[in-house]
């Protein structure tokens, strides 16, 4: 996915994502009043709110799918939307999966795969590329979901509740995975998400946003200074936020 249809100037804002006073209405029944969210380049933001409240509604006007109706929209670079299923196509093999942004972008055969397999050892997938989805378990097509949205955008990648359809065990490594991608790719990430420990254990901030209409109730930064990310959710910090986030919500 490209820019949205609505863009600002550069010097405008400094941030790499800035939504500025967004409302959205759907009909009669208003989604978002006053969304204003900034995001630097190289943070990992959560969006943690009520189901149905908007959240990918925010989603999809970050990516252009939706317009805004009030409000400015400022994104600085392309973006690449993973939604909540893996969506793989299953005629087609991981590497043909995978390379599906760089065909539809027009770019050769041997360059997309070349691309793709540089990046097959970094998720975990090498020596799966002639697999199809049927025969990866949940963990690996999630893998091959979020390359394959790499591959549509290296600066800003939309993450859509890339877990939530697999077993806790799996989850849980799935999220350690994300961050050890994160810190190889230092690219932009903003979350969405329901489950409170994984806006904790992943995030640089976390956005909580209120039921329908949605509006921000609260923005929370996660300066912990902890090598072990596993240790974040044990301290007495995070146990005092989950309960201050659990008010909230």
């Amino acid at each position: 996915m490209h820019l949205p249809t609505t863009s600002y100037h550069k010097k405008e804002y400094s941030s790499i994502i800035n939504l500025d006073s967004i409302g959205k209405s759907f009909d009669d029944i208003k989604v978002l009043e006053n969304i204003s969210i900034s995001i630097e380049k190289g943070e990992l933001v959560s969006l943690l709110g009520p189901s149905g409240c908007g959240k990918s509604t925010i989603f999809n006007i970050i990516s252009g799918l939706t317009p805004q109706d009030m409000g400015k929209l400022y994104i600085n670079g392309t973006i690449g939307y993973m939604q909540q299923k893996d969506l793989l196509l299953p005629w087609k093999n991981i590497m043909d999966n995978v390379a599906l942004p760089l065909t539809i972008k027009g770019i050769n055969k041997k360059s997309r795969e070349d691309k793709v397999k540089k990046y097959l050892p970094i998720v975990g997938l090498e020596g799966y590329e002639k697999s199809y989805p049927s025969q990866l378990s949940g963990g690996m097509k999630q893998r091959a979901s979020f390359l394959r949205t790499l591959m549509a955008s290296e600066d800003i990648m939309l993450l859509d509740e890339p877990f939530a359809s697999l077993d806790s065990i799996t989850k849980s490594k799935m999220q350690l995975w994300l961050l050890k991608m994160k810190s190889k790719l230092n690219n932009t990430i903003l979350l969405i998400t329901h489950d409170i420990d994984e806006a904790l254990l992943l995030s640089d901030r976390i956005y909580i946003l209120s039921s329908k209409p949605a509006t921000i109730k609260k923005e929370i930064t996660l300066d912990f200074n902890m090598d072990n990310k596993k240790e974040r959710l044990l301290s007495t910090k995070t146990l005092k936020l989950k309960e201050e986030i659990l008010k909230l919500l």
